[in-house]
């Protein structure tokens, strides 16, 4: 992880922060390329009532049509679930750093075996922020992991 992954994974976190304080899952997400953003997008399916408003998703849905994302890193700030780890596999992102999973350990080794580089941060802000949200809220977590 460079200054640049640093960078904007504490986008991605503050775009999880943003969901918290709206009510919703604290899961953000951010595009880049080649150090750019191209868009960044928070977890919205308690705010738009739309069950796969992931992080993940926001943010491409944001992104657009692009002619590709074989040169691109999706930043999360916790593990993707099954769903958006299928995305990123179908549009070929090829690296994604992730903010924790210790509050939802994801698909890493899944992305792994599929050629993703998957460099997990351990960020603390993440970690404590989607703990409180557990802890605040279990019952939209359940609901928010399908359990």
């Amino acid at each position: 992880m460079n200054s640049e992954d640093s960078r904007l994974l504490r986008i991605a976190y503050d775009e999880a922060k943003a969901g918290f304080d709206e009510g919703g899952c604290p899961i953000g997400s951010v595009l880049a390329r080649g150090g750019e953003i191209v868009s960044q997008g928070r977890n919205q399916r308690v705010q738009k009532g739309d069950p796969i408003a992931h992080g993940e998703m926001d943010a491409l849905r944001k992104a657009g049509r692009q002619k590709t994302y074989r040169d691109t890193t999706l930043y999360t700030s916790l593990s993707p679930c099954m769903m958006c780890t299928g995305t990123i596999i179908q549009f070929g992102i090829p690296r994604v750093v992730v903010g924790e999973n210790k509050n939802f350990g994801g698909n890493e080794d899944f992305l792994r075996s599929k050629g993703v580089e998957v460099i997990v941060a351990d960020d603390p802000d993440c970690i404590a922020l989607m703990q409180r949200f557990i802890d605040e809220k279990p019952e939209l977590w359940a609901e928010d992991i399908a359990d």
